[in-house]
């Protein structure tokens, strides 16, 4: 846990939260918290505690990216969630976003800017509102809702201080949803009811912001469809182990996937546990689960 992302406080939330739940289920755990992002620390950090598992709570950045989960496989360590090759496409939403299309989903009409491109040439003729967003980060860091052409600048500067790479993407009227994959099962639906306009990083993170409604009210038909997508890019991503897809259920019912988070959020209040207790399995039961799954890949 811990790193050195924007989302570290986060993930030091998320390791704390899964190291008390696994030591109330038994485990002989203890937290290894990064502070240097390099191969020799996490070699020594994880020899030196001489662990059969390592437990993936960190978030964004290095730890979500495929660089710790390619460090972990070299010193052939087993470790909860995706291997480095589905970990480095689900956090780059423009690869993502190209293999949920393959897949027949459904995917925000977007435009990508480079840093260093002409940027107003690429921005030409967009209907607002429109969402700016860093192509690799997660919680809503460094994301902007955009209603007129006079803000768009400042939004994709901000943006660009997290990434060299931006995404301009339609902004879709809907309900916000999540859908969490474990071990290949989707799992009851959260609906997320933001109580300010956008579901932005204070409306995650601050208390009584937002509504979290599990199962989610919805359709049979249009639950079921959600769930099999949310596990259709799921495998399309080559996940394992655990996956949160973020999506918006646009006016027709579909589910327009934003992204799938492959280190989701794992605090006893996060959506994952929220909807694996909706399933009837307890947080330290779920992260007794996970640790089984890692034992056993």
């Amino acid at each position: 846990m811990g790193g050195l992302s924007s989302e570290r406080d986060i993930s030091l939330k998320s390791g704390r939260a899964v190291l008390n739940a696994l030591k109330d289920a038994g485990w002989q755990a203890l937290s290894l918290e990064v502070l240097e992002e390099t191969q020799e620390e996490i070699q020594r950090l994880v020899r030196e505690a001489a662990v059969d598992v390592v437990f993936v709570a960190m978030h964004g950045g290095f730890g979500e990216d495929g660089r710790l989960q390619k460090i972990l496989e070299d010193m052939r360590v087993p470790f909860t969630g995706p291997a480095r090759e589905a970990s480095r496409l689900a956090m780059d939403k423009v690869a993502s976003r190209r293999i949920f299309e393959g897949a027949g989903l459904r995917v925000p009409r977007t435009r990508v800017i480079r840093r260093g491109y002409r940027m107003m040439s690429l921005l030409h003729g967009l209907r607002y509102p429109v969402v700016i967003k860093p192509a690799a980060q997660g919680s809503s860091i460094g994301v902007s809702f955009v209603s007129h052409w006079k803000e768009l600048s400042c939004a994709v500067l901000k943006a660009l201080r997290y990434d060299d790479t931006v995404l301009v993407e339609e902004f879709i009227e809907g309900r916000e949803i999540t859908v969490s994959v474990l071990d290949g099962t989707a799992l009851p639906i959260v609906a997320i009811i933001p109580k300010k306009d956008f579901f932005d990083f204070q409306a995650k993170y601050e208390k009584g912001m937002t509504e979290y409604v599990v199962p989610a009210p919805l359709e049979a038909q249009v639950t079921e469809r959600a769930r099999q997508d949310a596990v259709t890019a799921y495998h399309a991503l080559g996940c394992r182990h655990l996956a949160r897809a973020d999506m918006i259920l646009n006016e027709e019912g579909r589910a327009v996937i934003l992204e799938v988070n492959t280190v989701p959020g794992l605090t006893e209040t996060s959506l994952l546990p929220k909807a694996a207790r909706a399933a009837g399995l307890e947080f330290a039961s779920l992260c007794t689960k996970i640790v089984e799954l890692a034992l056993n890949s």
